[in-house]
This record gives C-alpha cells, structure tokens and sequence, in this order.
C-alpha cells in the first residue's frame, strides 16, 4: 500500500513537472521573440504598423478559435487536443524560422496562437484540476516557470547572437525542444472532469454552462481585470526592445539587457510570491503594486538617465510580478469544474485586447513610440478601480 501510494504521487509529480515544463517552453518562445524584435524588423524590414499587426490579427483570429478548443477540453478528450496542439507549435516555429518576408511570419504566427491555446493553456487548466482546492498558489508556481522562461529568451538569444547565429537558429532550437516535450506529455492522460466521474457532457451544455459563466459579475470582474492587466505585462514587454532603441537610442543588444532587467527581476518577484500567497491575501497585494506601478510607469518614462531609467524598469517588473498569476487563480476558482471553459471565456472576452498592440502601433506610427506608451497606464489605474475592497 505505502510502495502505490508513492507511487502515485511520483507520478502527479512529474506530471505537475511535465506541464510546467510546458508552460517554460511557450514563455521562452516569448521571451525570445519579445527581444528579437529589433533583429526581426531590420531581417524582413517590417514597419510599427506591420509589427502591430502581428501582435494583434493572429491573436485576434485565434480568439474565434480558442473558445471551442477550451469547452472541448471539458467535454472531449483533453490529451488529443494537447498532443494536436503541441504539434502545431513546433510547425508554426519551423515557419517563423523559415520567413523571409512579412506574410509567412504572419501565416506563422496566425498557427502559433491557438496552437499555445491548445497545448499551454489546457495544460495550465489540468494544472488547475489538479488541486482544485489551491489555484492561486498553483498559478504562482506556473507564472514562475513562465518567468523562467521569459527570462532565459533573451539570454538565449545573446547567446547565440555573440556566436555569429541569429533568431532563426534558436527558433529552430524551440521547435525541437517543442516536439520533444509532445513525446513527453504523450505518457500522460490529461483527463478532464468529465473523465474522472462525472457524466460527459455535449460541446453545446458545455457552451452554454460558458456563456452562463459570461453573465456572472464576479466571472467579468476578473475577467476585466486580467485584460487590463496585460497591458503593464505582455503588452509593454512586446514594446520594450523597440522602445530602448528607437526612443532611448540604445543598441540591440543593450535593449536586449533591458529586456533581461525586466524579467530577471519579475523571475525574483514570482519566485517570492509563492511563499507570499500562503500568508497574504492575494486581492491585497494586488491593490499594493498597482499603486506602486501607477507611480513608477510615468518616472520610467520621463526619466532620461539609462541608469534611473532601468532601476524603474526593474522595480515596474519586480512589483507587477504576481498580477497574471493572482487573477487568472481568481477566475478559475469562480468557474469550478470548468477549467477548459476559463481558456473559452478569456479568450473570446479577450478579442478587444488582441486589438491593442495594434493601436498602439498605429499610435507610434503618428505620434512616435514614446508617445503611444503611456495608454500603458490604464492597466495599474483599472485595477485600483475594479478591485474588490474586502
């Protein structure tokens, strides 16, 4: 008895490992794409508003994808979609390696969203199911290994950068680590609610138990709120590089350093949380950085000292460390057992926010980047105003 009971909890180890490895693997797809902006734009001579575009159409599109991939995830054979998906993403990295010019890089990447939506954000809802009883503390150790990742991206492109490589070469390297997580996650059954007991239910009961979920205030709050959130995170990392070039007038491979400030020490603010969150509430950490970013985002921007500039840098990402992780945990636990329907209703409410890299794209293109970045702002200033007071 006591040889399967250890048994057992090896196995849910590694298969905690096994989707957090995942979740590592799709961030330091980001973080590698994230500071190769600069290399990328000058390869295939893209404009703002062409770099604005992809971050915002494929994104856009896979918002009209992603909503049946995740409600199939409750109601159908959730290892299938994640196997499919993981497939998927090591093919659309081998087209991004392969684009020479600006319409394959978007055919890449208009396969690469829902292909993450398949296969990273399933395995971040079995994660969930896992333990339903501690999703925020769970989602901390997940935005950690996403931190790593994030982290490690750019590195990793220095890295082959100072060896005569380039983007291309590492994107290759991401495919291959891709498929060799898929044979990885091959062994586990990634069973859905429906699976372990419970009777199974249509995709048109699971579509409609998500809409019923859409009309509920508190489902919207975090919803909302996670949007707005993106901004001081995903959004303005994906501006980052281009702005400690084209308005600091720093070199690639200083924007890159940038790039590294800010996620180093948002791998030390996630790698703090986790100890954090068992003692504090996360609502009220929350209220605390926000106030803290609302602050440090304009000194970030007014500053003209590169030193002070990115000592603000690094307080913006160690103080916003947390934010993805506490909402998201928040969002699950107000959908319980519908962990694929928490991907389906966070993506089509997100289809409006897929439109932002975009706008401000165009925004640079008449107003210049540094301009455009302060719409930043409304992301600390929505959670002071939609977060709940008790």
């Amino acid at each position: 008895m006591m040889v399967k009971t250890q048994r057992r909890l090896h196995q849910a180890s590694v298969f905690v490992m096994a989707l957090l490895a995942i979740e590592l693997l799709d961030e330091l797809v980001f973080g590698v794409r994230e500071a190769a902006w600069p290399l990328i734009r000058d390869d295939l001579g893209l404009t703002y508003a062409q770099v604005g575009v992809l971050l915002s159409i494929p994104g856009l599109i896979a918002g009209f994808i992603e909503p049946f991939l995740g409600i199939l995830g409750d109601v159908w054979k959730r290892w299938v979609i994640i196997l499919g998906g993981g497939l998927c993403f090591a093919a659309a990295l081998l087209l991004t390696g392969v684009s020479r010019d600006f319409g394959l890089l978007m055919v890449s990447f208009i396969l690469l969203y829902p292909a993450s939506g398949a296969f990273v954000s399933l395995s971040q809802a079995a994660l969930m199911d896992s333990d339903p009883a501690r999703h925020e503390q769970n989602m901390a150790r997940w935005a950690l290994a996403g931190s790593l990742g994030v982290v490690a991206g750019p590195l990793l492109l220095g890295a082959a950068v100072g060896l005569g490589g380039g983007w291309r070469e590492v994107v290759f390297l991401l495919a291959a680590l891709a498929l060799a997580l898929v044979l990885v996650a091959r062994r586990f059954p990634f069973p859905n609610g429906h699976e372990t007991g419970a009777a199974r239910a249509s995709f048109l009961q699971g579509a409609r138990d998500a809409l019923r979920a859409l009309r509920r205030r508190e489902v919207i709050r975090w919803l909302v709120l996670l949007q707005f959130s993106d901004l001081m995170l995903d959004v303005l990392l994906g501006y980052l590089a281009l702005y400690f070039v084209d308005v600091v007038g720093a070199s690639e491979i200083e924007a890159g350093a940038a790039v590294a400030v800010w996620t180093g020490v948002g791998l030390v603010g996630d790698l703090l949380l986790i100890p954090l969150l068992e003692r504090v509430s996360g609502v009220a950490y929350l209220r605390i950085s926000a106030a803290l970013e609302l602050a440090l985002f304009p000194a970030f921007l007014l500053v003209e000292n590169p030193a002070l500039k990115l000592a603000a840098l690094a307080l913006m990402g160690f103080f916003n460390a947390g934010w993805y992780a506490i909402l998201q945990g928040r969002l699950y636990s107000s959908m319980p057992g519908q962990s694929g329907s928490v991907m389906a209703v966070g993506t089509v409410f997100g289809l409006v926010e897929s439109l932002i890299p975009l706008g401000i794209g165009l925004l640079a293109e008449q107003v210049g980047l540094g301009a455009a970045m302060w719409v930043l702002l409304l992301g600390p200033l929505a959670l002071l105003l939609g977060l709940p007071r008790r």
